[in-house]
């Protein structure tokens, strides 16, 4: 399981997490990608998680150094187990 840090607290977290198994506390938590925002949260050392829900939005949210953790819904939990360098990269 690749981690990432989780903001500056110090924590590292799974890169893909599924609704509920991460605390959250303190998070800026984004339905997508915003890129002003995550800027902005990763100046103050504020973790950022974005929701996704497929292995395109998977993708796009971890190519941001500053989302610490995609979190996929439980009826898609497969989406943990994503390849993202062939997703990213192609085989």
């Amino acid at each position: 399981m690749r981690e990432r840090w989780f903001g500056a607290t110090g924590r590292r977290v799974p890169e893909i997490a599924v609704d509920g198994e991460l605390d959250l506390e303190g998070a800026l938590v984004l339905d997508g990608v915003d890129e002003t925002r995550l800027r902005e949260a990763h100046d103050r050392g504020q973790p950022v998680v974005v929701r996704t829900g497929s292995a395109d939005e998977v993708r796009r949210a971890l190519a941001h150094p500053e989302v610490a953790s995609a979190i996929v819904p439980a009826e898609h939990a497969e989406l943990r187990d994503l390849d993202l360098t062939e997703l990213t990269y192609g085989t």
